[in-house]
């Protein structure tokens, strides 16, 4: 039996302030408790965002419909997959400067573990005579969603939390972004699957990028990174100069500076592929599945300052570099979408908890890599980096 539960519908001026579910999914394997909480948080700049917290039995993760439905944090028994932000959590949107003179004001709000980059634009920011034309990884992450919607599939144990954000703007564009997370009771993997539709009459095109940022307790010195490749490149002379440790982490330096590195990722015969971060013993880890047909590019960013700065790890997945609109548009790397049409992202993420999860989770890897040769690019391809 499927129970349905609407939190938000601004048309039909539908609104839950607070709504707790608890219960119990029975299989074959046993009896497994789950719950899923709405509220509103209270306080600071913090004012006003709504959270989704959904346990389902082993892991608990935290949606923010007042954040483009972005996740917060998450965790898996032991395991906590977040990152500490120095702006100190969920950040309303009426409080980030998105146009800020200097182009950076969406790092005022930036805390998730999953935030989206989109839709006009999603990467660093873009001026002309007058300012800023792109912010810094656009405006949806800042967007409330208009309709949030929870379903409880007690038959299947599927449970299931979807969103519409829309990015619109008179004689601009009219997108709607359709947000669905699914996971099955007591699992350790969290499906997302997003929607972007153009509601305009005239055909547009869009930018995707996804922050799937870690740090602190699993990111730190001696964790790594695990990428199958084709191709990588540093994207500038930091991430040069760091180069021979691109896949390892190292003790934290005030003021360090961040680097990127920029990628064609090496898949199987039907296009999927699996990066990961491991923490220092490799018994803890978390894994990132996608196919390369919906991200065709991937940047893997680390920036390794004492935690109380910023010490974190993002595995990006996305459908262009993550440079100004008009790089990224010289290159084919914007994406053309016609009027109606509606193009669907999807990817999984999985908490890996014990050595034998990152053991397997390695050999899955190592098999995508083991028929290519990968080439590691000495400095910043031209066509990649501006």
């Amino acid at each position: 039996m499927k129970k349905h539960f609407t939190y938000v519908d601004a048309v039909n001026q539908v609104y839950l302030p607070e709504h707790q579910f608890n219960g119990v999914y029975r299989s074959e394997t046993g009896a497994v408790p789950f719950k899923v909480t709405k509220r509103r948080l209270h306080g600071g700049v913090q004012d006003g965002i709504d959270v989704v917290e959904i346990d389902s039995g082993r892991f608990v993760f935290t949606v923010a419909l007042t954040r483009g439905m972005n996740v917060l944090c998450a965790r898996c028994d032991d395991l906590e997959l977040k990152w500490d932000s120095p702006v100190g959590g969920p950040v309303h949107p009426k409080f980030v400067p998105l146009f800020a003179p200097n182009g950076c004001g969406w790092l005022e709000g930036f805390s998730e573990w999953i935030a989206r980059c989109g839709l006009e634009s999603n990467g660093a920011p873009e001026f002309n005579s007058s300012g800023v034309v792109y912010p810094l990884h656009g405006r949806i992450a800042n967007l409330p969603a208009r309709k949030a919607e929870l379903t409880v599939d007690e038959e299947s144990g599927v449970i299931e939390l979807s969103g519409d954000v829309r990015e619109v703007s008179v004689f601009g564009h009219n997108f709607l972004l359709h947000v669905k997370y699914s996971i099955e009771i007591g699992s350790t993997k969290l499906r997302v699957e997003d929607s972007i539709t153009n509601l305009s009459s005239m055909d547009d095109e869009f930018e995707l990028l996804y922050h799937i940022n870690t740090g602190n307790p699993l990111v730190g010195a001696g964790s790594r990174a695990l990428v199958p490749f084709k191709t990588m490149c540093p994207r500038d002379a930091n991430a040069v100069s760091e180069l021979p440790e691109w896949d390892r982490f190292v003790d934290p330096v005030s003021g360090r500076p961040e680097t990127c590195y920029f990628f064609d990722l090496a898949t199987d015969s039907d296009g999927k592929t699996k990066t990961a971060l491991f923490n220092r013993d490799e018994t803890r880890g978390v894994a990132l599945s996608f196919n390369k047909s919906d991200f065709p590019y991937f940047i893997l960013w680390k920036t390794q300052r004492p935690n109380e700065d910023i010490y974190v790890s993002g595995m990006e997945p996305a459908v262009n570099f993550p440079n100004t609109r008009s790089f990224e548009k010289r290159n084919g790397r914007v994406v053309a979408i016609q009027a109606k049409e509606t193009r669907v992202f999807s990817f999984e993420l999985e908490a890996l908890v014990g050595a034998d999860a990152t053991q397997r989770c390695a050999h899955e890897i190592a098999a995508l890599q083991k028929n290519v040769v990968p080439e590691i690019q000495p400095s910043p391809n031209s066509e990649w980096c501006e």
